[in-house]
């Protein structure tokens, strides 16, 4: 189902989704310092982040002389929103309202279960699925499951992408429209077991 080469597939990225999640409006210079990484890799990456939805930039509100500098931001779908990200899912949405259509579904759906909700977790399973993981939703309990985790074997820096990836979950979500949010991930002694507890705004 995933690409094989998403916008995540490099740590470096996962690193600069890490520093525009902690915090938002960062220029270049600040990610290379950042990063130790040159500054045409950067620009790279932050594009390929622009691309696939998960980065927004703007250009800086300069009240002195000089060229504003563009500054970046983690798309968080409430206060950033990102157009690439809100264009995947209404075409998400538009596919699971299809598939629906023809498939039906045989499970009985929980009651939080809205068109709103639908549509964000076609979001979701869509944009998961472009990341390189094979998701399995339960509508009903409001799980994600994610096992086994294509990105376990990353060791220490297993934190770092849990938290980038549980970000960008929400993002996701929240630029959707709808009650779901990412509560968190469930505790497992498995490394590579991942399931994704969500939950519905009253």
């Amino acid at each position: 189902m995933g690409t094989g080469y998403s916008a995540i597939s490099s740590y470096s990225r996962v690193e600069i989704m890490r520093l525009l999640q902690e915090r938002p409006q960062r220029a270049i210079p600040e990610l290379v310092e950042a990063t130790g990484l040159h500054a045409n890799t950067v620009r790279e990456h932050v594009q390929r982040l622009i691309d696939a939805g998960y980065v927004v930039a703007e250009t800086e509100h300069r009240t002195m002389r000089g060229r504003p500098r563009v500054l970046y931001s983690a798309a968080t779908g409430d206060d950033t929103s990102s157009p690439v990200a809100a264009r995947r899912a209404e075409a998400a949405a538009r596919r699971g309202d299809l598939l629906r259509r023809i498939y039906g579904s045989d499970a009985e759906p929980a009651a939080a279960m809205t068109t709103e909700a639908l549509h964000q977790l076609d979001a979701l399973v869509d944009d998961l699925g472009d990341a390189g993981f094979d998701p399995i939703v339960d509508e009903r309990d409001l799980t994600v499951d994610l096992s086994p985790c294509p990105h376990a074997p990353s060791g220490a820096r297993r934190g770092v992408l849990c938290g980038v990836h549980i970000g960008l979950m929400d993002a996701v979500l929240a630029q959707a429209g709808g009650p779901l949010r990412v509560e968190g991930i469930a505790p497992a002694c498995d490394p590579a077991q991942c399931v994704v507890q969500l939950t519905a705004d009253a």
